[in-house]
């Protein structure tokens, strides 16, 4: 069977956190071995420390990560400027880590070396994807795509952006013992794995459609053939676009959508709208709203639809990524957005998550993976 064990500490000091991590860690394997990590780390750790003594504590161990703009699990909650870890232990799953670096000079071929290494060792087909990787330096959607095609559009990825707590200057990604920047780390999975995903976000689409008729990557220069700031200040008269008011942007169905939150940089010269994620000329958009209680709710949402999604009799694991947005619009309710999430349960999951800089999942289970803003992901794993 897969057992998942989670440790969290909130202590500041790295080489106390990690130790107690791992102490609560091995009291709850109960001897068993893991073959795979997944650790969520607040930027100002020692982070080369943790890894070692991870490392030295489980030898060789498959572990990727990466730093965050805040933390969550099934031992503390949520907090901040915490260190939590994820353990796997499985004798029909294999789980094998990889990472590519210096993604914003070849972005092609470093993803090509992860998944050379985290291929190594399977015998079945890979079945799942979880990444961890870099949006400062290289454009999310940019890096989600490259990563679809050079997995052939079959193979479900989530995860989440690597964050620093809302400075956008510098994230870390974790590949055992080293750190980088600028790179991409991913958990390749094949074997007896079941899992299930949901999206959800809080955030509703109001007023007409329109469609994205000149962009450039992240910045909008026009929606319908007029300036983009025209089609915010319809629906939000003085209002300058804000995270508060991201766009749904439609899929090719028009049936499912995605967020895309402007970061608050516009042009009123050409009516221009920055995003932070790109946005495709031809997309249909329309702008959504939510209230507090709308955008918790959504993580009730999120675990609730991926129970109801999940193929066997009861999961493992859970993990959660979530928007550093709507941790922003949040403030100090953030807490009760993971509180809410294990309402759903009689008996605790092990769990383990972080605020992300955007988010990773397919729209529809086994369906091609997308980047989000201000959503808020399940993901749950088990054994057949």
């Amino acid at each position: 069977m897969l057992k998942t064990v989670v440790g969290h500490s909130n202590d500041p000091d790295s080489l106390s956190a990690i130790t107690e991590v791992l102490e609560q860690c091995h009291q709850s394997l109960s001897g068993a071995s893991p073959q795979a990590g997944i650790l969520f780390a607040a930027i100002d750790f020692e982070h080369t420390l943790i890894l070692n003594q991870i490392n030295q504590t489980y030898p060789g161990i498959e572990l990727i990560g990466g730093t965050t703009d805040g933390e969550m699990s099934s031992v503390l909650g949520f907090e901040q400027d915490s260190l939590t870890l994820m353990l796997f232990c499985s004798d029909t799953i294999a789980i094998r880590a990889g990472i590519g670096r210096d993604i914003s000079h070849d972005l092609k071929a470093a993803i090509k070396t992860a998944i050379v290494q985290a291929t190594t060792g399977h015998i079945e087909p890979i079945k799942l994807c979880i990444t961890l990787p870099e949006s400062l330096t290289t454009s999310a959607v940019l890096i989600l795509d490259s990563l679809n095609q050079a997995l052939g559009g079959k193979v479900p990825i989530l995860g989440g952006i690597t964050a620093d707590q809302w400075q956008f200057k510098q994230t870390y990604q974790f590949y055992k013992t080293e750190v980088y920047s600028d790179a991409i780390p991913i958990l390749l999975i094949s074997g007896s794995i079941l899992f299930s995903h949901s999206v959800a976000s809080g955030w509703n689409p109001v007023g007409k459609r329109g469609k994205i008729t000149k962009a450039s990557q992240n910045v909008v220069y026009e929606i319908d053939g007029k300036p983009a700031l025209e089609f915010y200040q319809h629906y939000l008269g003085k209002r300058m676009p804000a995270t508060e008011y991201p766009l749904a942007v439609f899929d090719i169905n028009e049936t499912h959508y995605y967020l895309r939150a402007s970061n608050g940089v516009y042009d009123p010269a050409v009516g221009s709208v920055t995003f932070f994620g790109d946005v495709p000329e031809g997309a249909i958009v329309q702008i959504s709203e939510a209230t507090h209680d709308s955008i918790l709710s959504a993580s009730r949402t999120s675990m609730m639809q991926a129970l109801q999604n999940y193929p066997g009799k009861e999961p493992a694991a859970a993990l959660y990524f979530s928007c550093c947005g709507r941790r922003q619009v949040l403030g100090t309710r953030t807490k009760e957005e993971y509180a809410l999430t294990q309402t759903c349960f009689t008996e605790s999951l092990p769990s383990c998550g972080f605020y992300t800089n955007g988010e990773i999942s397919p729209l529809e289970q086994q369906g091609i993976s997308y980047f989000h803003n201000q959503t808020f992901i399940t993901l749950l794993l088990g054994e057949a």
